[in-house]
């Protein structure tokens, strides 16, 4: 582990060299993901220090401690992140509870709306994902692979599974009220 990564350091005007840019992360980064760990999973952790580190090379003049100017950037993003996902949760329960359930029960119907939204939910949310995409929104599966990023067979095999499993679900529900009756 390298104690100082400036040394040799100069402090001129000008982008940061990326070989030191380079120690620096290795350097640095596994304590800042764990520090940032406090507030955001992992994966957003790494994010805000990926972007800490994109933000120290856009810097013209090398910060005087490099440690904790970086400590400091992980963690004003890692706060900021959080309460943006506290409050991008906040907004997205309370449209799930106006919205209600993708399922309306009504008396014709050959299938019960809540066992559907329970089979719907108890799904992975890759494959919910996709479900929701092809089916509520209409989309077709490359329009799904512009919105993911996942190849179209991905997908594909994605919406079988997903649709075999809420269809497992839903017959063993039939079989169940069948065995009550």
């Amino acid at each position: 582990m390298i104690a100082d990564w400036r040394i040799g350091f100069e402090r001129r005007p000008g982008l940061i060299d990326p070989a030191q840019l380079a120690r620096g992360f290795d350097a640095h980064a596994p304590s800042l993901v764990l520090f940032a760990r406090q507030w955001l999973n992992r994966a957003a952790a790494e994010d805000v220090v990926q972007d800490a580190f994109v933000s120290l090379m856009g810097q013209r003049i090398p910060p005087d401690n490099l440690k904790a100017w970086l400590f400091t950037a992980v963690r004003n993003a890692a706060i900021s992140n959080a309460r943006s996902q506290g409050r991008r949760l906040s907004r997205e329960t309370q449209q799930a509870l106006r919205r209600g359930n993708c399922f309306e029960s009504r008396p014709e119907d050959l299938i019960d709306g809540a066992a559907a939204q329970a089979a719907l939910d108890a799904l992975p949310p890759e494959q919910r994902e996709v479900i929701v995409m092809r089916i509520w929104a209409q989309m077709t599966l490359a329009e799904i692979t512009q919105v993911t990023g996942q190849p179209t067979s991905t997908l594909f095999s994605r919406y079988r599974a997903g649709l075999s499993e809420i269809k497992r679900i839903m017959e063993s529900s039939c079989q169940m009220k069948k065995n009550k009756i």
